[in-house]
């Protein structure tokens, strides 16, 4: 008999069962593997997990079970260590690679999976360093655990925290919800300690998934009882008229009712507000710069009722195929695919249009729920970078714009240098173009406007960390 080993037992392989490819895989052997990916920088944490789930038949519970610990693991990394630092004989990073890993997965079991019983936890893990060529540190493993263990259990009975912080404030946020300083920094720069303590635990929470309804197709109160009729629990999103949050366990969003119909597209609540914040009318030329996967793209259409001329732009043809694949679907028809290129490159488009979007290439600081790998990937040099290429792409963009015409800027990033300094800089050389402020009936005016501008907070609205500026041309002062 064959078999393989699962949750620390060894069942027999059904070898017509094999044959048919329905492969007995571990989940944690799986997240071990994904996360072996994401440690070695080979892929991000999402395309790693789809990678390792591919082609496989893992039941659903067992493919949350996997995206959780991948995910999690991810986003905890930094107090991870810290635990290994403290229950180890030897700190996080002199710990062989495969078995550090290991040992992330069982802490975080441990520390953050409550529905996991603490001896599950352990016995996996050994089990888990067993299979991966580390029998002889299988022992390491058990001991780093059960070590854990009796400390919670000591810290429980005289109340006294596990995870032991620095004093400097900037240092016990980074550890307590696992993130870089130089994060941390920037938020406080901007927020208070509270606040940034607010949105740093917002930020390790577990993502919604929100839709928008495609009014050419359906009304919201349409969809919204054909999802109630299927048993599928969703909630409306404060201030957005197409926004729907998807509230309970889903299945694969392509299942949902009205997804080949075109009724809806997956879409944060934030994206959408940039489309609002555009106000495009019937009958406009409109360029979106950066406009793959679409999303953005068709929310304008729909908007337009799909009279118009959109112009569809993106440096990347292989997702310009999503844009294209996108309008099929919702079956918009007033977009036109554009050749790949960016704002710099647009010489077949007409001149001027009425309005731009410019949602540029960012750091993706808003998005840090979604895309926990960018919190250790980012670095400051980096985003100085990026905000060189974001003033560019705007100063080119700006050519493209009718007088009186309006372009938006936009990005999921609410880091300063990506966004007031780069408008500060944009104004400062372009003495025809000024801040427009929405008018006074605009779903905006709900959100932070200090400035002319839109700055969403994550933790204030429940939803991506977003900024956006409207400027116009050839206004009248530096406000209109």
């Amino acid at each position: 008999m064959s078999g393989l080993v699962i949750t620390g037992f060894l069942y027999p392989i059904d070898q017509d069962c094999m044959s048919k490819n329905l492969l007995v895989i571990d989940s944690r052997q799986l997240a071990f593997e994904a996360l072996q990916k994401i440690e070695q920088g080979q892929a991000y944490t999402d395309i790693a997990l789809a990678r390792i789930l591919s082609n496989r038949k893992i039941s659903p519970r067992d493919r949350g079970l996997i995206s959780q610990l991948v995910y999690g693991v991810v986003r905890h990394k930094r107090s991870l260590n810290v635990l290994i630092d403290n229950f180890g004989k030897k700190k996080a990073q002199q710990q062989p690679p495969k078995l550090r890993i290991i040992l992330y997965l069982g802490l975080y079991q441990l520390g953050y999976l409550n529905q996991i019983p603490d001896s599950a936890a352990v016995n996996t893990s050994v089990e888990l360093a067993k299979a991966n060529g580390l029998s002889k540190l299988a022992g390491v493993v058990n001991g780093v655990l059960r070590n854990y263990i009796r400390q919670v259990s000591k810290a429980n009975h005289l109340a006294s925290p596990i995870l032991k912080l620095p004093k400097d404030p900037v240092q016990r946020l980074g550890v307590l919800y696992s993130f870089p300083d130089w994060i941390v920094e920037t938020w406080l720069q901007q927020l208070s300690l509270e606040e940034t303590e607010q949105l740093l635990a917002w930020f390790n929470q577990t993502p919604s998934v929100d839709l928008r309804v495609n009014i050419l197709k359906k009304s919201l109160e349409e969809v919204e009882s054909a999802f109630a009729e299927a048993g599928i629990a969703v909630s409306r999103i404060p201030y957005l008229p197409q926004a729907l949050r998807l509230t309970g366990g889903n299945g694969a969003i392509d299942q949902l009712p009205g997804y080949r119909e075109g009724w809806w597209t997956v879409q944060d609540g934030s994206a959408q507000l940039v489309t609002h914040f555009l106000d495009p009318q019937p009958g406009e030329s409109i360029i979106d710069a950066c406009a793959a996967p679409g999303g953005k793209t068709t929310h304008i259409a729909e908007l337009l009722g799909d009279r118009g001329t959109i112009w569809a732009c993106d440096r990347s043809k292989k997702r310009l195929q999503k844009v294209r694949a996108n309008a099929a679907r919702l079956q918009l028809n007033s977009i036109q695919i554009q050749p790949a290129g960016d704002s710099r490159d647009l010489i077949d488009l007409p001149r001027q249009c009425d309005r731009l979007l410019l949602d540029v290439p960012c750091s993706g600081l808003g998005t840090l729920h979604k895309r926990p790998d960018i919190r250790w990937r980012q670095t400051p040099e980096k985003i100085l970078q990026l905000s060189l290429l974001q003033q560019e792409l705007l100063s080119a963009a700006a050519t493209r714009v009718k007088p009186q015409g309006v372009l938006v800027y936009a990005t999921c990033s609410i880091n300063s240098q990506e966004n007031e300094k780069v408008v500060e800089s944009f104004l400062g050389s372009h003495p025809n173009w000024s801040i427009a402020v929405p008018d006074t009936e605009s779903i905006v005016n709900n959100f932070d406007m200090a400035r002319g501008w839109v700055k969403v907070y994550p933790h204030r609205y429940n939803m991506d960390g977003f900024f956006l500026v409207k400027f116009r041309k050839n206004s009248a002062g530096r406000i209109k």
